[in-house]
C-alpha cells in the first residue's frame, strides 16, 4: 500500500529533543498491516530517530543482524552514503517516487549520534530497500 510509503519517511528523522533513552512501540489494530513505531531518543546526544513503518519492528528483531555486528564507524559511513542518496532523490519527485521519498534526513556527519541511532537507522536503509526494491548506492542490501 502506498500510502503508508508515505507515511515511512514523514516519521523518519533525526530532530533536537530533550528525552531520556526510551524506545516506544505502538502498534494499530485497524491496519491490515500493523504499523510499528520505533523511537530512540539520547538525552545526552540530545537527538531522536522515529521510524513509522508496517513490520520494520518485527524485521528489526527476527531479520537484522544483532546489535554489536557492526563497527560504529562502518554504520556511520553508510549512513552518510544512504542519506545522502534519500535526500538527492527527495529533491527529484519527478524522477523518483514521491510517496517514498517525502522528506530530507537531517544527518550530520560531524555529529556523534551513537551507536543506536546509527544501527536503527542503518538497519531501516536496509529494509527500505529491501522491501521497496530500491537501491540507495552502490552497495547491494543484504542481511
Amino acid at each position: 500500500m502506498k500510502t503508508i510509503a508515505t507515511l515511512l519517511f514523514l516519521s523518519l528523522f533525526i530532530v533536537c529533543c530533550k528525552n531520556s533513552k526510551t524506545i516506544v512501540h505502538k502498534t494499530s489494530a485497524d491496519s491490515e498491516t500493523a504499523q510499528d513505531t520505533v523511537r530512540i531518543a539520547n538525552d545526552s546526544l540530545e537527538y531522536e530517530i522515529l521510524i513509522i513503518e508496517p513490520g520494520f519492528n518485527t524485521w528489526l528483531a527476527t531479520t537484522a543482524k544483532p546489535e554489536g555486528y557492526y563497527s560504529q564507524q562502518f554504520l556511520e559511513n553508510r549512513n552518510i552514503q544512504y542519506v545522502t542518496e534519500w535526500n538527492q532523490r527527495v529533491l527529484q519527485p519527478q524522477r523518483y517516487n514521491s510517496n517514498l521519498y517525502e522528506l530530507q534526513i537531517d544527518y550530520q556527519p560531524n555529529i556523534d549520534y551513537g551507536y543506536e541511532v546509527n544501527y536503527k537507522l542503518y538497519n531501516y536503509f536496509i529494509y527500505f530497500q529491501l522491501t521497496y526494491n530500491q537501491r540507495l548506492g552502490p552497495f547491494v542490501p543484504r542481511i
